[in-house]
């Protein structure tokens, strides 16, 4: 199971948010380059970044935060938030990101993730964030009509790298991840599925785990100290 500790920045900062609302932004470190080097430190493969105004903006708005982390580690960066083009994913593949994620492209382009993952094989990745079952897009702002199920088998044989499924509701809120609706879309697709949003502790990368879940993110409860990355990590590959 590969672990991804988070980085969320908004205005150049590292931050956490509380269910995707950008006016419940706590700040944990000024210096992303630097929160990326901690993770590495901790033994950290990748580090799962997502560029929150770039979400909002529909381009994106932190590159040279990100351009920072990339020259900061030999750590894979899985970077979302804001791409929405064949020009942008080529250009931040060119830089050294080694995955995107693709969320709002999905709903309003989904030629273009299946463009992306046929020239970019290995290196697309949806996201798929959910608030009570429906997809949310355009940072979360925006609430779809299509269910997360559907959207991932629109894409079963895309070739996606990995699908990013985020319970918002549970996101920044340690309250535990949804460990039933990630495995119920594990199962109706092939593609790996990454559990992220509500993971409060050791047992909840457990209880993924024990449902063969690949990959879990990790954001506030690293932050918060409730759980440590280096036993968490170890867990992970046990």
């Amino acid at each position: 199971m590969i672990l991804y500790p988070a980085i969320d920045l908004k205005d150049g900062q590292c931050v956490r948010l509380l269910r995707g609302a950008m006016d419940q932004a706590t700040v944990f470190n000024a210096d992303p380059a630097d929160q990326a080097k901690k993770f590495a430190a901790a033994g950290a493969a990748w580090i799962h970044v997502v560029d929150l105004d770039g979400a909002f903006a529909g381009k994106p708005k932190n590159a040279a935060a990100v351009d920072a982390i990339l020259k900061s580690t030999q750590a894979k960066i899985q970077l979302g938030g804001g791409i929405r083009s064949i020009a942008t994913i080529k250009a931040w593949l060119d830089k050294g990101v080694a995955r995107v994620v693709l969320g709002t492209a999905a709903v309003k382009n989904p030629e273009l993730v299946k463009q992306a993952c046929k020239e970019y094989p290995g290196s697309v990745a949806l996201g798929i964030d959910a608030r009570g079952g429906k997809v949310a897009v355009e940072g979360w702002a925006e609430a779809s009509s299509i269910t997360a199920l559907d959207l991932a088998r629109r894409f079963a044989d895309a070739g996606a790298a990995a699908i990013i499924y985020t319970d918002i509701e549970r996101d920044g809120a340690l309250q535990g991840v949804n460990v039933d609706a990630t495995a119920e879309l594990a199962r109706a697709v092939k593609i790996p599925v990454i559990a992220s949003g509500g993971v409060a502790s050791l047992d909840d990368i457990a209880a993924l785990k024990s449902r063969n879940i690949p990959g879990a993110i990790l954001g506030r409860a690293l932050y918060d100290g409730r759980v440590d990355l280096k036993s968490a990590l170890a867990l992970a590959a046990a």
